[in-house]
């Protein structure tokens, strides 16, 4: 063989060589990349998965608001009372036309127990979207279902005298006690624990309902307190916001004033509310008094902007629902009309109204100011998604179980009495 044949052959062989090695190259090639975004799509599940409930609770809030009438989403800001252990067709019917969003209790509607159970139950059964079943029980002077005729409920002392304690433990078992016993009749939110601050000797309307005279006591105590009634199943309610310690007048029957400037305001009363946002409070009741030092006139608390919107969301970074005190005392009733109402405290921040006079004429009263403009829809959202994003984290649309032997226990009677030892 000639000397040009071999190298002929020669450079023949390097080339397929090559192009051998050019196609197991890029065959490696491209297994390394689908290599690559089969790791990296992983990593996007695994970050889906870790956002997947909360992913999921936006898009089904997201999706009822979207399919919610307008009326639908204003009877969800509302919560009825009605002082009466009859259910009567007025009440039925007016449920069912308002569909409001809560319900509050009083003495009036408890009973036995067995009658207690059936009227929440039929008050129940009238929403589409799970009610806020709520009471005022405290303790102390402020506790509705003492008045049960055939079961003794537990009898819990003056928040004053836990905060005497200052013993977390103790403050989380008594808020477990009192959520346990509530919760056996199907009640699942509780205007309590009081974050005010007894700083006024001669303030009647709040005086032993706190848990102390300093903002360190009222933490110490109210907020392991609120954690035992949500171990149970129970929303606690923090009140009165902006705090309502500092006051002589009552707000029942009168607008109190406070001339406290804002700094004072966040030297002492609004310590503890701030624990109990950065403690994942979801729900906040405000108060019906004047900062005129802070608003520059008396407007109540509930009405203004500058105190819900401009202190409470935007500077203490509050996102969940806010709800007045009650609007039929003569704190509002006395100085504004029912639209003057509803048209301030919404736009200042408020979600939920609660004990209108009249559900119906307050709904319809909402519904006229959107419709005139004076409240806008997407304002009238916001509130809603809150609402419905409460009842879906607390799982109210799940029926639970009324356990009745959780009343009066000897373990609610021991802790109970830990109180006054």
């Amino acid at each position: 063989m000639n000397k040009f044949l071999k190298i002929f052959i020669i450079v023949i062989i390097c080339i397929i060589i090559g192009i051998i090695a050019f196609f197991i190259f890029k065959s490696m090639k491209q297994n390394d990349a689908q290599n690559v975004e089969i790791y990296q799509d992983e990593e996007i599940n695994i970050v889906e998965t870790e956002l997947s409930e909360e992913e999921k609770l936006k898009q089904r809030v997201d999706e009822k608001l979207a399919s919610m009438t307008l009326k639908e989403k204003i009877g969800q800001m509302i919560v009825v009372s009605y002082r009466s252990s009859e259910y009567t067709e007025e009440l039925d019917g007016a449920l069912k036309e308002v569909q409001p969003g809560g319900f509050i209790l009083f003495s009036e509607n408890v009973t036995t127990y067995d009658e207690t159970v059936e009227y929440i139950s039929k008050i129940k059964s009238t929403a589409s979207i799970p009610m806020l079943i709520s009471i005022d029980q405290e303790g102390g002077r402020v506790q509705r279902i003492k008045s049960l005729a055939d079961i003794k409920v537990q009898n819990i002392p003056a928040m004053f005298e836990i905060g005497k304690k200052n013993d977390k433990e103790l403050s989380y078992n008594v808020g477990k006690v009192l959520a346990r016993e509530i919760a056996a009749f199907g009640i699942n939110t509780d205007y309590a624990p009081i974050l005010d601050i007894f700083s006024n000797p001669n303030n009647t309307v709040i005086g032993t309902r706190a848990f102390g005279s300093d903002s360190q006591t009222v933490i110490n105590n109210a907020l392991p307190f609120a954690e035992g009634m949500s171990s149970e199943g129970v929303i606690p309610v923090y009140k009165h916001f902006p705090g309502h310690g500092d006051t002589v007048a009552d707000s029942h029957v009168e607008l109190p004033v406070v001339t406290k400037t804002k700094e004072q305001l966040y030297e002492n009363e609004l310590l503890t509310f701030k624990a109990a946002i950065e403690n994942k409070a979801q729900m906040i009741m405000t108060a019906h008094i004047a900062l005129p030092n802070i608003t520059g006139d008396y407007i109540p608390a509930t009405l203004s902007k500058d105190i819900i919107n401009g202190i409470l969301r935007n500077e203490l970074g509050f996102d969940g629902v806010v709800i007045t005190d009650a609007i039929n005392m003569k704190a509002l009733q006395d100085n504004y009309t029912l639209e003057e109402i509803c048209k301030y405290s919404i736009n200042a921040g408020v979600d939920m109204i609660l004990m209108p006079l009249s559900s119906r004429d307050t709904a319809s009263t909402i519904e006229s100011l959107v419709n005139n403009g004076a409240i806008t829809e997407a304002r009238i959202n916001e509130s809603v998604s809150r609402i419905l994003k409460l009842k879906y984290e607390n799982k109210l649309d799940e029926e639970k179980i009324l356990q009745k032997e959780n009343i009066g226990t000897q373990e609610n009677i021991d802790i109970i009495n830990k109180i006054t030892e």
